[in-house]
């Protein structure tokens, strides 16, 4: 049922939040990576081994192998930078810095899982979804093949030993599925189930030239569909995008504060390689065969979400009659969206309208990307930045109600 988007007679907003909060978008910090090196078979140490290291050309970094991960905060004395700073590091970015001032030594809430539900306690979160920390910004270095599946594997088994997959239903971690060869993507995705998982983070766009909601990877996603498991695509580097930089003659993996051109973040980064995806998920009458599978967009923005919909409906008009690779949709697109998949909403995002244009706040749910700087200070203060103008129950779904549907108590 959609939400109402007007105060009920008598209401209007507060200027405070004081219900529940689910948060849909934080992050675990890996204070190091020597897990890679008992996780990871020996045979790809030299290639794939992960650490924080100098390298060869005597830089303090974060390194895949001897090659340097330029969108990962590294630094020899250990420091990051400090969380909750959204107002800060957008007013850095506007005046051409890399990022905030006054960085500082990771705290236990930031790397450990009880000192986090600790913090959680603290701010008021019942719940919260989990994305990896530096080593999001990793997977588009990695070979598509069965080696790219080894390190994904040590990462998860990290993942699971530190923090678990589901923590008495408080904190949902989620591990990396790729698509990126199917035997072991499969099995890799039986063991995750075992272990409890409730939701993956994968790589956004296509696997080796066929879309993500191709029959071939089937295997794949009735495993998950069977067990429940919901499906995240948070902002990461989407290699399938690099033909595309290339052919206009820029490089890919270059640093997004300080060597992305603008044009790359208009159109190679975050938002349009997330709706291309999902865009090609619904056309491809994924939900039809996956009904128990529920996606959701993480740190790529809402403002997109009103005209992809509209677009979305009026392309399934144009293509009335072309080929559809897995038959034809039974409903609007829009509609199937709005029911299967979530979009995490920023700060600064007009939420308001976004739910008056699109008629519904019921896929769009918040997320205060802590502990990183782009964030707000708590997940109660993305109330007072972008929902004090929408109605009460408006605001309560947003910060509660759809995240904890997205992720229910199991």
């Amino acid at each position: 049922m959609s939400i109402d988007t007007a105060p009920a007679t008598g209401v209007t907003p507060s200027a405070t939040y004081d219900g529940p909060i689910f948060d849909c978008d934080s992050h675990v910090h890996e204070h190091d990576f020597d897990f890679f090196k008992e996780y990871l078979p020996r045979k790809y140490h030299e290639k794939w081994l992960l650490a924080r290291k100098v390298g060869p050309d005597g830089t303090f970094g974060l390194y895949i192998g001897n090659r340097r991960v330029h969108n990962a905060e590294a630094n020899e004395q250990g420091l990051i930078p400090p969380p909750g700073k959204l107002k800060e590091w957008l007013r850095a970015m506007k005046e051409g810095k890399s990022n905030v001032e006054g960085w500082i030594q990771p705290t236990p809430e930031i790397y450990d899982r009880d000192a986090r539900v600790r913090k959680l306690d603290e701010f008021g979160v019942e719940g919260a979804i989990v994305y990896p920390g530096e080593f999001i910004a990793t997977v588009g270095y990695y070979d598509p093949d069965s080696s790219g599946n080894a390190v994904l594997n040590a990462y998860n088994r990290y993942l699971h030993e530190r923090w678990s997959f589901n923590f008495d239903n408080r904190i949902y971690t989620t591990p990396v599925l790729s698509l990126w060869d199917l035997e072991t993507s499969v099995a890799e995705a039986e063991d995750l189930i075992r272990k409890g998982v409730r939701i993956v983070v994968m790589p956004m766009g296509p696997a080796h030239n066929k879309s993500p909601a191709d029959p071939y990877f089937d295997p794949i996603w009735s495993r998950l569909n069977e067990a429940g498991v919901a499906v995240a695509f948070h902002v990461s580097e989407a290699t399938f995008m690099h033909p595309l930089i290339h052919a206009f003659g820029e490089k890919p993996l270059q640093s997004r504060r300080t060597g992305q051109t603008a044009w790359q973040w208009m159109f190679c980064y975050s938002e349009i390689p997330v709706q291309m995806t999902l865009a090609n998920i619904v056309y491809h009458n994924f939900f039809e065969r996956f009904p128990n599978i529920k996606m959701v967009s993480a740190e790529n923005g809402s403002n997109w979400l009103p005209g992809f919909l509209e677009k979305m409906d009026k392309m399934r008009g144009m293509a009335k009659n072309g080929y559809w690779p897995c038959g034809q949709l039974k409903e609007r697109p829009s509609k199937i969206f709005k029911r299967h998949c979530y979009v995490v909403a920023y700060p600064e995002d007009d939420v308001k309208g976004i739910v008056e244009k699109i008629g519904t706040a019921d896929c769009l749910v918040m997320g205060s990307d802590f502990p990183h700087a782009e964030g707000v200070p708590e997940p109660r203060d993305f109330y007072k930045e972008a929902l004090v103008s929408v109605a009460p129950d408006t605001a309560r779904a947003i910060m509660y109600d759809n995240g904890r549907r997205l992720m229910p108590r199991g």
